[in-house]
């Protein structure tokens, strides 16, 4: 037995070796799912502007963004609880049962939003219910990346676990990328006075259909040769969060300290940049299309990383990744700030996501090699909530306050340099895994 990291050991014994017709199918499911779960999840966001006029009423603009910003921070502080719901879920029972939960949930809460009275209509009682149903949104998107990330690693083949990974990244990524699109379309279609009466309603009712869609795909999975491996050798834990804190507590750190780096800096150009462009006076309906298409362009070149990170392994990659984003912060917001060009924008935009991309595809499958099998899902899902909620769901919010208080746009800028530096102390302390067998 050897090493991966400090508490954690590879056995030359393994599950029989995924197929890679097999691996494709689980990408696929996984990269799907994940899509559709965030675009349910982010649709919000790009409605926040919309959304706090009728949500939270007041003289100050600002202060409504504000509030409606920190509601969709509050989702993350579920994200840890339901980690640790769908990850015991998926230890014990199966990695499908949890992501065929997790999105029907996801559905069920999206479905609700776009149902939901105004403040106008029944007063403080519509707030109250809007952080209601983003906390339930929270507690399912917690159980989501992990296990998608879980599920697709246990069904790839050693040495193919980037490329084929590269899809949960890209699920989640162009989930923001397809709310942006339907947003804009919605508004594109709809007066002003249409989009602040009904039309925001329409993108979260869309959930239903791509909810049932993500159903049908899921039910067909069978579970992974890992679990199923597991449970025929009957090394399912009773307790797989007690477990995990106790047996492998630096790999859920690291795991923390590489999602601060990775949200922190990701929910910047996935979230904010939208909200940041508004305030500078471009035309929200071209910011919603902008978005759109330099998210999906930046996507087109995350299995480009996933293929680089097997090829030179997952620590060079990510220092790529984190370099990249201590030198391009400051003139991404520099020149956002001083272009009258949407072109431009776009542009800087979709340089941005791309070292996103380097930062995001080799993270996941980095996750599931710091864990044995029988306490995986759960310590990716763990690790990976409590860094989002310190550094994901917050920074649209500490983007937004840090301009506000300061009155210095660039103080966004500094905020992703400070992520990023957490990231390069992390993976510094990091043995590289890429070519070596999951943990048995």
């Amino acid at each position: 037995m050897t090493d991966t990291q400090p508490g954690t050991a590879v056995s030359a014994e393994s599950a029989t070796e995924p197929s890679p017709s097999t691996a494709k199918r689980a990408a696929l499911a996984g990269g799907v799912g994940t899509l559709i779960e965030y675009y349910d999840f982010s649709v919000y966001a790009f409605l926040a502007v919309t959304l706090a006029p009728l949500f939270f009423p007041s003289d100050e603009p600002a202060v409504g963004v504000l509030l409606t910003l920190a509601v969709f921070g509050s989702a993350y502080v579920m994200r840890p609880i339901g980690g640790w719901f769908f990850g015991r879920l998926g230890d014990r029972r199966g990695r499908r049962h949890a992501l065929v939960v997790t999105v029907v949930a996801m559905g069920v809460c999206c479905a609700l939003l776009g149902m939901l009275p105004t403040h106008a209509t029944v007063g403080v009682l519509a707030p109250v219910l809007l952080v209601l149903i983003r906390l339930a949104q929270g507690f399912s998107a917690g159980g989501e990346i992990g296990g998608a990330a879980t599920y697709v690693a246990e069904s790839s083949p050693a040495g193919r676990r980037g490329v084929f990974g590269s899809m949960t990244p890209i699920g989640s990524t162009l989930g923001f990328s397809v709310a942006a699109a339907v947003v804009g379309t919605v508004s594109a279609l709809t007066t002003p006075e249409q989009m602040a009466a009904w039309g925001w309603r329409i993108p979260f009712l869309i959930s239903i259909p791509l909810a049932i869609l993500c159903l049908w795909a899921r039910v067909k999975l069978e579970d992974t040769p890992d679990f199923e491996a597991m449970a025929a050798k009957a090394e399912v834990v009773r307790s797989p969060l007690l477990q995990v804190v106790r047996e492998h507590p630096l790999s859920v750190l690291r795991v923390i300290g590489i999602a601060i780096a990775m949200n922190g800096s990701g929910y910047i150009g996935l979230t904010y940049f939208s909200i940041y462009l508004t305030g500078e006076g471009f035309d929200p309906q071209a910011i919603y299309w902008t978005a759109a298409i330099a998210i999906a362009i930046a996507c087109a070149s995350f299995p480009i990383a996933g293929l680089l990170t097997d090829r030179f392994g997952r620590k060079p990659v990510l220092l790529t990744a984190y370099v990249g984003f201590l030198v391009l912060a400051y003139p991404v917001f520099a020149i956002m700030g001083s272009t009258s060009s949407i072109l431009v924008v776009g542009i800087v935009w979709v340089a941005y996501m791309m070292f996103n991309g380097l930062a995001q595809v080799p993270a996941f499958p980095q996750f599931t090699e710091l864990f044995p099998r029988n306490v995986r899902y759960t310590g990716v899902a763990l690790g990976f909530n409590i860094g989002t909620i310190i550094a994901g769901g917050s920074a649209p919010y500490i983007a937004a306050q840090l301009v506000e208080s300061t009155g210095n746009t660039m103080a966004p800028a500094f905020w992703v340099m400070g992520v990023v530096v957490v990231g390069i102390v992390t993976v510094l302390t990091l043995r590289e895994t890429s070519r070596k067998p999951l943990p048995v």
